[in-house]
């Protein structure tokens, strides 16, 4: 296979388990690198490039870089005239060039901007926001997606996402480091501004806002116009689902070991499993749906995974489900007698990996490395695939009109491709105010 136009090319930072590598894979990109420096997740990706038929693309074409973002270096230079990346090689014909990369992606880590944590924001070690724009810098991708929680578009952030907005497309903005305003040049983006996309409005049962920028490079965009996934009409929307549909299948099946068991165990299990699906049930009507809360992931820093704060846990507990731990998986319940404390409990099931990671979105073959708090963390943290799906879909209209566009004006073609342009839509409420922040 050589190079084509029409394949839709990536490069992914920050990827975690996957979770937005998938969502963007499902908008039809195709995956040059997935960068990422926790060695478990590193292992998810590889293990699922290798395991699953619909990624073989990556498996022929994709490298997954284990390290630090900062030490990535997909260009050639003078210490390594050949390039940083190996697989891509095979597909481009050579290594890779600047501008030619279709989309450049990342989650970039949440604690620096997120309400559960300190909120420095650029004070943050953690914050790759100026590698993302010295990658941006790098590439001159044909277009830019960067995700990161809701807390980012709090109003004391406000002066940090100007100064992103003017790097890119330029504008007076302060310099982070000192407070001092200049006027930057950009670098020949259209900032499409921030949304707040709600992931339960795609089909995920979950309440997890997250704040999404999208950027496209103004001679890509011409005279077309990106879109959110939330303000295109469309004849179906996607209708909420409820912990209880999102959870029914596998918690019946947890459950059915301890009810052939008969006896007192089996008792016992049927008595907890009809507590769940009534309190599940109940709830699904409720005006938020009966959605989870958001998932949180923590970090290493802290101690074994559970399902957020006491706030979370509460809500949990009015889905039926404990939030005090994360079960052991239905086979290593059996093994290690734990169903006591899984499926037993007073406050109802805990959840194992699997269904916390139905709760994300993810697809139910995607498997995760390590032990179970180490599999649980990847979950947590991920960016859910449908939302990365909808948005990447929307960015992928984009550039393929771009390129329906240039190829017209190659062969001499005067079509403006009116159909591809479209209006800007009003505003009649804040994104922030729809998506509750």
């Amino acid at each position: 296979m050589g190079p084509s136009e029409h394949i839709l090319t990536s490069i992914e930072i920050c990827a975690g388990a996957g979770g937005q590598a998938i969502g963007l894979h499902e908008a039809d990109f195709k995956h040059l690198a997935l960068v990422e420096i926790d060695k478990h997740a590193v292992q998810t990706l590889k293990d699922n490039i290798r395991d699953l038929k619909r990624w073989s693309w990556e498996r022929d074409y994709c490298d997954v870089v284990s390290g630090d973002v900062n030490e990535f270096k997909p260009l050639p230079d003078k210490k390594n005239p050949k390039g940083g990346l190996e697989k891509p090689v095979k597909f481009l014909g050579g290594p890779l060039k600047r501008e030619r990369l279709d989309l450049l992606a990342g989650g970039v880590p949440c604690p620096p901007f997120s309400h559960a944590g300190k909120q420095l924001g650029k004070d943050d070690e953690r914050d790759l926001f100026p590698r993302m724009l010295e990658l941006v810098d790098e590439l001159r991708p044909r277009a830019v997606m960067i995700e990161n929680v809701r807390g980012i578009m709090d109003a004391k952030f406000e002066d940090y996402r100007t100064y992103i907005k003017a790097r890119m497309q330029g504008g007076r903005a302060k310099r982070p480091e000192d407070g001092v305003e200049e006027n930057f040049l950009g670098l020949g983006y259209k900032v499409c501004e921030w949304d707040v996309l709600e992931a339960s409005n795609f089909g995920v049962p979950q309440l997890r806002p997250r704040a999404v920028l999208v950027a496209i490079r103004k001679d890509v965009l011409g005279n077309l116009e990106f879109v959110w996934p939330a303000r295109r009409p469309v004849e179906r929307p996607v209708e909420r689902q409820s912990v209880f549909d999102a959870l029914k299948i596998s918690m019946e099946e947890r459950y059915t070991p301890y009810l052939e068991m008969g006896g007192e165990v089996a008792e016992t299990a049927q008595r907890c499993l009809d507590k769940w699906k009534d309190k599940a049930a109940k709830a699904a009507p409720r005006p938020d749906g009966g959605i989870a809360p958001t998932l949180v992931g923590g970090s290493k820093k802290h101690g074994g995974a559970d399902l957020g704060p006491s706030r979370a846990k509460a809500a949990w507990r009015q889905l039926g489900v404990s939030g005090l731990g994360v079960a052991n998986s239905p086979a290593d319940c059996l093994v290690k007698n734990s169903h006591q404390r899984d499926l037993f409990g007073p406050d109802g099931p805990m959840l194992t990996v699997s269904q916390a990671a139905i709760i994300q979105g993810f697809p139910g073959d995607w498997n995760f490395s390590g032990g179970k708090t180490a599999q649980y963390r990847q979950v947590g943290n991920a960016f859910p695939p449908p939302v990365a799906n909808a948005v990447g879909s929307e960015i992928a209209k984009v550039l393929r009109a771009a390129h329906e566009r240039d190829e017209k004006k190659e062969a001499g073609v005067a079509d403006p491709l009116q159909e591809q342009i479209v209006p800007t839509l009003p505003h009649g409420v804040s994104d922030r105010e729809g998506a509750g922040v």
